[in-house]
Order: C-alpha cells, then structure tokens, then sequence
C-alpha cells in the first residue's frame, strides 16, 4: 500500500509540476472564483490557508482577495515542540517569511500572532491527490492530518478543512490508512467536490 501511495504522489507531483505557467495562472483564477461561491469561504473571517510549493495550484489570488476583504490570512509554521503538527500564525503584508526546512517559505515565530486552531474559520489545505471519497493524499509528513484530526470534536467544528487542487490531481481512488483524515470538501479550478464525513 505505501509502495502505490509513492508512486501516485510521484505521479501526480510529476503532472501538476508540468503545467505552465500560463496554465497556472488561469488555474488559480478560476479556483478564487469557485470559492467565492463556496458560502464557508465567503462567510469565513479567519483563514488558514498555505503558500504554493511543487507545483501546487497557487492560492495567492485568494490571499490577495481576503486582504482586500480586510479579512485575516494565516499560514501554517512547523510546530517548533510538538513534532509533525502546525501552528497558523497572521499573515499580512509586511511579514517576515523564512525557509522551514523543507524550503517552504513560512511566518517567523511570533507568539503574538498564533491562532488556536478552533478559532480559525476555515482551512484551505494543500494536497497532492485525492479521489472521489474525499480521501486526501499529501506530501508523506502527515502534518495536516494530525493538525486536523480533531477538528469534528472543536468548537462548531472549527476550522472547517477543505481541500485546494488541479483537477488533473483527481484519481478514481486512493488507498489510505487509518490516520488519514478525508476531506468533507475540496475545490478545483472547475468543480466543487463535497462529501458526508463521519464523526470521529
């Protein structure tokens, strides 16, 4: 099973690394102009959300609408004591990003500005592959899925996770294990894709 998850995510990474730039570009256009359909998002005034690395669909044009919108942006930091888990701190204009050890650009540590998770209202995920079940398959380190796992069981289930991709990031399925946590929505450039997820 983690044999076929690798290549999948080698696949995949390899298709969404090959879009050009004019191709990405229209991508992340026509991806805010979903979300502005999607009520949560337009509802939401605190959001988590990421900054595109290897080839993901880029969410700037989302983060400059939400700044526009005087909402508040918050970008994930590797947990600096509790190991494979993130923390959101506020993203604005004037932030100092730093390269974490993968080489993703990401806020400097302020305490100041870190969000409890329950408090954000929405985040929008980075993902690799995902299938018609809502199953989510990232980069291999799990942080999104141990930062999410509880987020049934907070505060009006806060934050509501949903999921941002190509569309040639959609596979027929996906084998996943026990610690992966699906997505009750994810969004592409052309089609909103919304699941039923079970309680924890």
């Amino acid at each position: 099973m983690n044999s076929s998850r690798q290549q999948i995510r080698q696949q995949i990474r390899l298709r969404r690394q090959q879009l050009s730039d004019s191709e990405q570009r229209l991508a992340a256009e026509s991806l805010l102009s979903q979300l502005q359909s999607f009520q949560p998002f337009v509802d939401a005034q605190r959001v988590g959300i990421y900054l595109a690395n290897d080839g993901e669909i880029d969410p700037d044009p989302i983060i400059q609408w939400l700044w526009q919108q005087q909402r508040q942006v918050y970008l994930p930091l590797l947990h600096p004591f509790c190991k494979g888990h993130l923390l959101f701190l506020q993203y604005q204009h004037d932030t100092l990003l730093i390269r974490n050890r993968f080489g993703i650009p990401e806020p400097s540590l302020d305490v100041t500005q870190i969000s409890p998770l329950n408090e954000l209202d929405i985040i929008l995920c980075p993902l690799v592959a995902f299938d018609a079940n809502g199953n989510r398959l990232g980069m291999g380190g799990g942080f999104y899925d141990r930062t999410l796992s509880r987020w049934q069981t907070n505060a009006n289930n806060k934050p509501l996770p949903v999921g941002l991709a190509h569309d040639c990031q959609h596979v027929d399925s996906l084998p996943h294990q026990h610690w992966d946590v699906p997505l009750p929505t994810i969004i592409t450039p052309s089609k909103q894709w919304q699941w039923t997820i079970k309680s924890i």
